[in-house]
């Protein structure tokens, strides 16, 4: 019974052993290595903006209430849900200094407003300038399809290596086989959900109802490399 054991491991050891011998590594292939890129702009069609209203800077001194009640009411106008579209970030004030330095209290207010075109943002930035908040600027631009277009930029690539080796191998008299190794060179996303590196402000002197902002953004710029491994096929 122990004879019958020992060679049933003898076996199950060798086995593995001569299937390895049998067949060759991909790296001991031939094989033709190439690298596929690919690229796609997209305007963005998320576009974020920050808000915020001091009470320092409201010249009409109307309370903090009445001046968010009144921008509101003008972002419901242009077309902005408020429920999805303006969220509240940040409420400050100095009500500590006010106790050290016996100054009046003042309160700040950041919100974030959601604008998916470049001439929304232009009604956003006339219409809140006409009630006197001026202080507004771009945080970031993103895309809502943006995982979308990313997995497409990436197929994209990958058959460009694919047309690469085959036009390679066709000068030789030979071809491009099956993929033996595909590794993504992640080269990114640009701008990746990054802050507009310019604040844009509509000034005082262009505040004509009749007069209309369409903005342009930097556009996200999507752009991967694929490095790929075909078979030689003589």
């Amino acid at each position: 019974m122990k004879k019958y054991l020992v060679f049933a491991l003898l076996v199950a050891i060798i086995s593995p052993l001569t299937a390895q011998v049998g067949s060759k590594n991909f790296i001991d292939q031939p094989y033709v290595e190439v690298t596929g890129r690919a690229e796609m702009e997209l305007v963005p069609d998320l576009i974020y903006l920050k808000v915020i209203i001091d009470e320092k800077d409201n010249k009409a001194k109307e309370s903090m209430e009445a001046l968010e009640r009144k921008m509101l009411n003008a972002l419901e106008k242009i077309g902005l849900d408020l429920k999805k579209d303006v969220a509240v970030i940040d409420l400050a004030s100095n009500f500590q200094d006010h106790w050290i330095k016996k100054t009046g209290i003042r309160t700040s207010k950041e919100y974030e407003v959601l604008a998916h075109t470049g001439k929304t943002v232009g009604q956003i930035f006339m219409s809140l300038e006409q009630l006197g908040i001026s202080n507004i600027s771009v945080a970031r631009l993103d895309h809502s399809k943006i995982e979308e277009y990313r997995r497409q930029v990436k197929i994209n690539a990958v058959k460009a290596a694919k047309e690469k080796a085959n036009d390679l191998m066709e000068a030789i008299g030979q071809g491009a086989g099956k993929a033996i190794y595909v590794q993504e060179i992640n080269r990114g996303y640009y701008p990746s959900r990054m802050e507009a590196n310019t604040m844009m402000r509509v000034q005082s002197s262009a505040m004509d109802k009749s007069y209309e902002v369409d903005m342009e953004f930097q556009k996200l710029k999507l752009e991967y490399e694929i490095q790929a491994r075909f078979a030689i096929d003589y």
